[in-house]
């Protein structure tokens, strides 16, 4: 047996070893993806879902603050809020909003093209199916196409465009909880193979991928995220990003030695 297969198979039997440890609930915490499982109605899922993804940048104390106060002044139905306010409406029930960069008069803008999006299509799923094509190799022409749906005027920090270069790290989480089914992501959104999945990637999975050998760019950018998800599908073409999750814990929970991952 080749070399490089024999070093295939020691990787997949590794990831395999920490998704059956790690890919549980139990390790959630602390994360934004932790907010879904409150809610039940599909649409309010994916509101939640699209709510936490946009926000999860910065120190995850500070994210999880962050979402928690929008869902509380959105009350227990997030899309019934969405789709009964006016943009006066939501613009003042976030006017003294702040998540780092992000200023109430984004979230506004955010949940307003979230309601825009809905009205038209009748959910975030159907807007994004109706521009998906199963022979695309990749989620990014309907991910492009869903971020000019959702921000028609751009707005490049919240909502980066897949066409400008961007990992689109963000994005890629929220598909990732929408698509995938699993003791960890919810999923829902069922005609999306999750084999169409890119790998929500940011500095610390760059850092990750690099020290696995899953690539040598230097920037955590677009091509990075798509070079890394090759290597993934390599080890599980079905669902490369099977080991997202995992891989991430080692860098939120302070009970995980991060050792682990790199050890044989």
């Amino acid at each position: 047996m080749p070399r490089s297969s024999i070093a295939s198979r020691r990787s997949k039997e590794k990831l395999e070893a920490l998704y059956l440890a790690y890919n549980r609930r139990c390790y959630v915490h602390p994360d934004p993806l932790e907010f879904l499982y409150g809610f039940h109605d599909p649409l309010d899922v994916e509101v939640v879902g699209f709510i936490a993804s946009s926000l999860a940048y910065g120190n995850v104390k500070q994210i999880l603050r962050s979402v928690s106060l929008v869902l509380t002044k959105m009350g227990p139905c997030p899309s019934a809020f969405l789709l009964n306010s006016p943009f006066n409406r939501i613009a003042g029930t976030f006017s003294d909003f702040k998540h780092r960069f992000t200023t109430g008069q984004d979230i506004a803008r955010l949940l307003c093209g979230v309601r825009r999006v809905i009205e038209k299509h009748g959910s975030l799923q159907k807007c994004f199916m109706s521009r998906f094509h199963r022979d695309d190799p990749t989620v990014i022409p309907a991910l492009s196409a869903f971020v000019e749906s959702v921000f028609p005027e751009g707005c490049d920090f919240l909502m980066p465009a897949p066409c400008k270069g961007s990992a689109c790290k963000r994005l890629n989480l929220f598909l990732r909880w929408m698509v995938r089914r699993d003791d960890v992501d919810p999923g829902g959104w069922d005609g999306v193979p999750p084999s169409k999945l890119l790998v929500p990637l940011d500095t610390h999975m760059h850092r990750i991928a690099m020290t696995l050998g899953l690539t040598k760019r230097k920037q955590a950018d677009l091509r990075t995220a798509i070079e890394i998800t090759e290597a993934f599908r390599k080890l599980c073409p079905s669902d490369p990003v099977r080991y997202d999750f995992v891989l991430t814990r080692f860098g939120i929970r302070k009970d995980l030695d991060p050792a682990a991952l790199f050890c044989n």
